[in-house]
């Protein structure tokens, strides 16, 4: 599996995932994403015209204070129950 740049207006967050973000660790992220880029992808699935994110808040968030418009993402499948 190969990481796909995707815009991140196009990533919707389930309320599931959204929670209240710690602004230091987000920022020291941030940093350590600027001075050595993002090490780990995010993972999103496909819907509907959109990607719906699976795992990643933090970096995705971290992505988008460092001003960038696409973040390097893993495409999975939904989970089948």
């Amino acid at each position: 599996m190969r990481p796909t740049s995707v815009p991140l207006e196009q990533i919707y967050v389930p309320i599931k995932l959204r929670k209240e973000l710690e602004p230091a660790k987000l920022e020291s992220l941030a940093e350590d994403i600027l001075e050595n880029g993002l090490k780990t992808p995010i993972q999103v699935r496909p819907d509907k015209g959109r990607y719906v994110l699976v795992t990643g808040l933090y970096r995705m968030n971290a992505m988008a204070l460092l001003g960038e418009e696409t973040v390097e993402a893993l495409i999975v499948q939904p989970r089948r129950y």
